[in-house]
């Protein structure tokens, strides 16, 4: 599975952005798929994942904001992000692993894919 995301920008605070990931090679259904993120000086950390059946989950700190979504037939997966913040800018990396669980993991080890990041800032 190959990963490319896209849809990094420039924006106000307060704006909006939608970032994509597209997949290519196997299929898709089965992953878990996930964005993390990671500022300048800090750690990776885990923002949203979708799960193969739908499911959700979210960092703390920006649910209510930030939604994911996956279209299975394009292979892609989105994160809507709105009311962003300044602490929001970051690159953020798509990801992805086969799983046969109920929930998707928020641990960067567990997943095997990872696309190039795109970058996210966002001005005061």
């Amino acid at each position: 599975v190959q990963l490319q995301a896209s849809g990094g920008g420039l924006v106000q605070s307060g704006g909006s952005l939608r970032l994509s990931c597209a997949a290519s090679g196997r299929t898709f259904s089965n992953y878990a798929l996930a964005w993390f993120r990671q500022a300048p000086g800090k750690e990776r950390e885990f923002v949203a994942a979708i799960n193969w059946d739908g499911n959700t989950d979210y960092l703390v700190s920006v649910k209510g904001r930030f939604t994911i979504s996956r279209d299975n037939p394009k292979k892609t997966v989105y994160l809507q992000m709105s009311s962003l913040k300044p602490e929001d800018t970051a690159r953020y990396y798509c990801a992805a692993y086969y799983n046969f669980k109920t929930i998707a993991s928020v641990s960067p080890g567990e997943y095997d894919y990872w696309g190039q990041g795109t970058l996210v800032t966002v001005s005061s």
